[in-house]
């Protein structure tokens, strides 16, 4: 299976390249060439464990690897050091017709685990398959999760260093401190003033800082991405909606065949498009419910065939979606154009160029979505709904979710079995969480106050991972100006900067 670009489908690479390069050199996405060619009969997955559905699927993908080599990934990655359950990812009914996808077991309790335990370990493989000897920095931006998933997964592989921007006092406090616990030497997180867009935007222009390449290749060291829009990152999280499929058969729940909707909190689009991906190779789906926050650029887009990031940035209570350009779009548009490089690249630059661009809202790859959003306000009515109502408790991201849930519900009538997509550890938001379920401790208290209080009120432990970020000393914050990124990033490699 080859690679091509999203701008230019003349370009063909193998997966092993595209991990190592992260984005195409002209400034496209690597997608598939024949995605068509890929299937799989989900119902032959029921009753298999995530490892076995996991590297079935990325032996699909990246046929460069042997299957052995894929096996050993997947192994090293999904287990019970990594892990809090030999399920990997729970699917969980909280009613009739609907479950949750609990996609929060991993290392930093996020679903950014689920691909950040194993891409390291196939990156690794990549660079051997491509003779590349230099010590690899991986950038990335974050919005919240991304950051510390990539810095724990990439920290514990070999030549690798890993650099994290994030937006200064964009993300959550438990977020930022997971960040800053990171122990290992060769990681380190760094704030940007500004938002996600302003940080994600200024890692894309490093990465096409032909000269800025050049020197860290003198110090010894490559640049790439550990973002979703490496394909690297987005295939493994296919996995889980084809697991969720068989253990939704294996509990009685559905039929085999039978379509399932899929509700899914996202800012980037990276989660959403790994089922859609799962439903294009055979994965029995209804409808992928887009849910989006205050900043719901992508409700819109969704509702009026407009993408139009010209709009006011609203900082929430679920900080990972808050993003006005979701970069992984652009693979979805490239589908819903019948795969022409050319008009792709167009909108894109389009968008650069004025912060929009249109599709027709009627273009049959756009027909399987839904999209729908929460306010602030509504997202802490549903945390609060959700805990009375079902006596679960959810961050405030798949709190958008279930909102966006009710909503479609009342409004089509669609009575296919659902799967929320459980984003992240309620913990990890303790102090929302608690104050929207449950009221206030008062305005001076700690987040880690709320923590426990958050224990006591639901009757849950807190997790463990969690007591252990609490107890690590933190390094220093440090912030920067966008235009000071790559001068921090050569610091950082240099040993300037620790």
């Amino acid at each position: 299976m080859l690679y091509t670009s999203t701008r230019d489908t003349s370009i063909g690479l193998s997966a092993a390249e595209c991990m190592l390069k992260g984005l195409s050199d002209d400034g496209g996405l690597f997608v598939c060439q024949n995605l068509e060619d890929i299937s799989f009969d989900a119902n032959s997955f029921i009753g298999k464990s995530y490892q076995y559905i996991s590297a079935a699927i990325l032996g699909a993908f990246f046929t460069g690897f042997s299957q052995e080599e894929i096996q050993n990934c997947v192994d090293q990655a999904y287990n019970l050091s990594n892990f809090d359950t030999e399920l990997i990812f729970p699917t969980k009914a909280i009613d009739k017709g609907l479950s949750v996808l609990e996609l929060y077991s991993g290392p930093t309790l996020a679903f950014k685990d689920a691909a950040l335990t194993i891409f390291p370990r196939l990156f690794e493989l990549a660079k051997k398959k491509c003779g590349e000897n230099d010590t690899t920095c991986v950038l990335t931006a974050t919005s919240g999760d991304t950051g510390a998933a990539a810095m724990d997964g990439f920290g514990k592989v070999p030549s690798t260093a890993a650099v994290t921007f994030y937006p200064y006092q964009g993300v959550s406090e438990l977020q930022l401190g997971q960040m800053l616990a990171q122990t290992d030497a060769k990681t380190r997180a760094i704030a940007v003033e500004g938002n996600f867009d302003d940080t994600q935007t200024a890692v894309k222009k490093i990465f096409s800082n032909a000269g800025f390449n050049r020197e860290i290749r003198e110090i010894g060291h490559f640049l790439t991405s550990a973002n979703s829009i490496n394909i690297g990152r987005l295939v493994p999280q296919i996995a889980y909606y084809y697991h969720s499929y068989a253990t939704l058969v294996s509990q009685s729940r559905i039929k085999e065949g039978q379509k399932v909707n899929f509700v899914v909190p996202t800012g980037n689009f990276g989660d959403i498009l790994a089922g859609y991906y799962a439903k294009k190779t055979g994965l029995p789906v209804g409808k992928l419910l887009c849910a989006s926050n205050d900043n719901k650029v992508l409700t819109d887009f969704f509702l009026t065939g407009v993408y139009d990031k010209n709009r006011p940035f609203y900082k929430t209570i679920s900080p990972s979606m808050d993003i006005l350009v979701s970069s992984n779009l652009e693979r979805l548009i490239f589908e819903a154009l019948g795969k022409d490089g050319s008009a792709t690249k167009e909108l894109m630059d389009c968008l650069s160029a004025t912060g929009v661009f249109s599709l027709s809202a009627e273009l049959g790859e756009l027909a399987g979505f839904e999209a729908g959003y929460a306010s602030g306000e509504d997202t802490k009515t549903q945390i609060k709904e959700a805990w009375e109502k079902y006596n679960y408790l959810v961050d405030p991201h798949t709190a958008c979710g279930f909102k966006v849930y009710c909503d479609y519900i009342a409004d089509s009538g669609d009575d296919a079995y659902s799967v929320l997509l459980a984003t992240a550890s309620p913990f990890k938001f303790a102090t929302d969480v608690y104050e929207a379920a449950f009221g206030t401790l008062g305005q001076k208290t700690r987040d880690s106050s709320y923590i426990y209080a958050l224990s006591e009120a639901a009757g849950l432990p807190v997790p463990k991972k969690i007591e252990q970020t609490l107890a690590i000393a933190k390094k220093e914050e440090i912030v920067v100006k966008p235009s000071e990124m790559e001068d921090i990033v050569k610091r950082i490699l240099i040993g300037e900067i620790k």
